[in-house]
């Protein structure tokens, strides 16, 4: 989710009506990478996620809240839990980062996107089912969100272990309410058989948004 594709070097604002949450809790304008969890980090689904998103609702803008943490196992996103490599909190910081974003406004979707590290024991599927359910959970509750979209991006079909755990995701929609999957299918890896390139990063991106705004419409019902 933090991306990893090539990062253009002019980093211009891509839109003005985008924002996004930088390290010091400030919203700024949004350029590639928006994340900083490492000092790979690049180019991301984000910024064409809410490009796309903008083209259904010209008027508004958004603010993108960057919390990802590259190379992470769903086990570190519980409260209290730790990452030793980027020596951060994954789940708590980004609750506070989540707190700090929404004085300015409100909290529409999450996008998630893991799963790399987990996809070795895919086999225990209904254990991942299990540690997702409760952080969207724990999500929901902390911001008294029951019906929070959260949108899901599938793995990179670059290894038999990421194709076997796209499969277990199936099953999320049908187990968390108010989830969808956007698939990876198509996309190309940047030549580490792993981390999408820039533009595959972008069509992601693209990917997500149709997710949200369907999630949102069903809301809206």
């Amino acid at each position: 989710m933090a991306g990893r594709g090539k990062t253009d070097t002019t980093r211009k604002p891509a839109d003005t009506r985008i924002l996004m949450l930088d390290s010091t809790g400030k919203f700024v304008p949004a350029t590639d990478p928006v994340h900083y969890d490492k000092k790979e980090a690049g180019v991301g689904p984000g910024i064409s996620f809410a490009q796309h998103m903008l083209a259904a609702n010209p008027k508004i803008k958004i603010g993108l809240i960057p919390a990802a943490v590259g190379g992470t196992s769903i086990q570190r996103w519980v409260p209290g839990g730790y990452d030793s490599v980027t020596h951060t909190h994954p789940y708590d910081d980004a609750m506070a980062r989540a707190k700090e974003a929404m004085k300015y406004g409100v909290l529409k979707g999450i996008l998630w996107h893991q799963g790399e590290a987990n996809s070795s024991d895919f086999q225990d599927s209904p254990g991942y089912i299990f540690l997702l359910r409760q952080l969207i959970q724990s999500i929901r509750t902390t911001f008294h969100m029951p019906q929070l979209p959260v949108t899901i991006g599938e793995l990179g079909y670059f290894r038999p272990a990421f194709v076997n755990f796209n499969a277990m995701l199936k099953a999320v929609p049908d187990s968390i309410s108010f989830t969808n999957i956007v698939s990876a299918k198509g996309l190309q890896h940047k030549g580490d058989n792993t981390h999408f390139n820039a533009e595959s990063a972008r069509a992601l991106g693209k990917r997500f948004a149709a997710g949200m705004k369907a999630l949102q419409q069903i809301n809206r019902k």
